[in-house]
This record gives structure tokens, C-alpha cells and sequence, in this order.
């Protein structure tokens, strides 16, 4: 299995373009998958830079409806003719950060005959589902950070309903795919054992303190390897790296290559 960055926070090659969002191209030995489309464009114009070619992509994947990891959908229904697109059936709603700052995905698009809503549990393929997990008890609760569902003329915390998480399974190994880790990572953690979770933390507003060590103890305790990106946050990440032993980094233009 290969897993690519097209688009993170972050990169080392000069030649890749970065911005605030997340996109991961995802090859199997059956599927191409894509997860998360990024903030704009930026995703495709970085694909070809790395030897990708989006149109053949058949899968497709939302973890959220946030504009950081959908902004670039309309696009890719552009370039690319056969991929179903698979969002839950909450991603369309009016998300926004606090009461001003719309963060949401065009509502339209949920008109377009390729989109596939989806609810707690949808199995795509052999070895590759998604997983609302909303019925799930969450034992830690860092709360919404601000970020909010508007109904009607109020806006009320967000639940993170439209956060769905992919798991693909191939040769007994479990590979899961975390857009933001909204509900939770250690929760997520907790919750499905992978052997390999790929994912930002929501990390990148924490203060590097006793809090934030504890939080990187209790995933160190797990075999899972983590790559994370983008929401985590670089200072948060380094900090964490000192008491976690399976910890990367997921850059931009980067690539992991998973024997399975």
C-alpha cells in the first residue's frame, strides 16, 4: 500500500506547493483512493509533481465538511469522470468557526448524482469502510475549540456528527485514515487498534505542558504507528515525539510504502 501527502501544512520539497488543509492519495492493490481534497486546488496541481494521476482515482473520500479538507471537491468532480465521493450525510450543514467565519463546504454539490451520503457504517469495498463511530462513548472530551453548527438564527457547539474515519484492511493489517480527529484521538485510538493511523490530532492549539504530555503517554501505550499532519501542530508534534516512539510526520509530497 502507498500512501501520499498531495497537500499539508507543511513540506520539504520546494517544488510542492503547501496550505492549510489535507489530501492524501491512497493506492491499494485493488483501488486508488483519494481522501480529503484540501482548502482549493492545490491538491491537483501537486499530484502530476508527484506521479499521480487523479483521474484514474475510484474511490474517493471526505472525512468532514470542513472547507480545509472539501474546499477542493467541485474540482476533482472536474478532472475526474468515474469516482463516487463518499461524505456523510451531515457534512453540508453550516459549519462555521465561532458565530463570523464560515468554514462549511458548498452545499450544492450534495445535488451532484456522484455523491454518496453516508451514515454510521458504509462498506465501500472488501477491506475498505467507513466508520461515523457517533454512537461511541467518548471517554475524552477536549471539547469543540469554537467551532460551530448554525441552526436556524443560533449556533451551538459542534458535535463532529460529519466526521467520518476510513479503515482499509489488507493482509490482516489495519490502516486508519483520521481527517482531523474531531471526536477524539485518543478515542479513535481506543476505539478501532490500528495497526497504522494516518491523521491530524487537533492538537495545534494546546500548550506544551504536563496536559499534553499525558495525552502522548496514553497513545504511546498503543502499538498503533502514527503519521500525523496538519491540525497537530509542529510545535505540538515535536513536543509529543519526545515521549512517543512510533510518532512521524506526514509532509507534503511525502510517501509512505506499507508492506501488506
Amino acid at each position: 500500500m502507498k500512501i501520499v501527502s498531495l497537500v499539508e501544512n507543511t513540506t520539504m520539497n520546494k517544488n510542492i506547493d503547501t496550505e492549510h488543509g489535507l489530501s492524501l492519495y491512497i493506492e491499494t492493490h485493488e483501488h486508488k483512493i483519494l481522501f480529503d481534497m484540501g482548502q482549493t486546488n492545490m491538491f491537483l496541481n501537486n499530484a502530476p509533481k508527484l506521479g499521480i494521476d487523479l483521474s484514474t482515482i475510484d474511490i474517493a473520500i471526505l472525512s468532514h465538511g470542513h472547507y480545509d479538507h472539501g474546499g477542493g471537491l467541485s474540482d476533482f468532480l472536474k478532472i475526474n469522470e468515474k469516482a463516487m465521493v463518499y461524505i456523510s450525510q451531515y457534512a453540508f450543514e453550516p459549519y462555521y468557526h465561532g458565530t463570523e467565519k464560515y468554514i462549511g463546504i458548498d452545499p450544492s454539490l450534495k445535488k451532484n448524482h456522484r455523491i454518496v451520503l453516508t451514515n454510521d457504517k458504509t462498506v465501500i469495498s472488501n477491506g475498505i469502510t467507513l466508520y461515523h463511530c457517533n454512537e461511541k462513548i467518548r471517554k475524552f472530551d477536549l471539547g469543540s475549540f469554537d467551532l460551530t453548527i448554525k441552526q436556524g438564527e443560533q449556533y451551538f457547539p459542534d458535535m463532529f456528527l460529519h466526521e467520518q474515519y476510513l479503515l482499509l484492511e489488507e493482509n490482516g493489517k489495519r490502516i486508519l485514515f483520521s481527517g482531523c480527529s474531531h471526536k477524539g484521538i485518543l478515542n479513535i485510538t481506543e476505539w478501532f487498534h490500528a495497526d497504522i493511523l494516518i491523521g491530524g490530532f487537533h492538537f495545534s492549539k494546546l500548550p506544551l505542558d504536563n496536559t499534553l504530555k499525558t495525552y502522548a503517554d496514553y497513545l504511546n501505550q498503543y502499538k498503533t504507528v502514527f503519521y500525523t499532519c496538519h491540525c497537530t501542530g509542529q510545535e505540538q508534534f515535536h513536543f509529543m515525539k519526545q515521549y512517543m516512539n512510533r510518532l512521524f510526520y506526514l509532509s507534503s509530497g511525502q510517501s509512505i510504502d506499507i508492506d501488506t
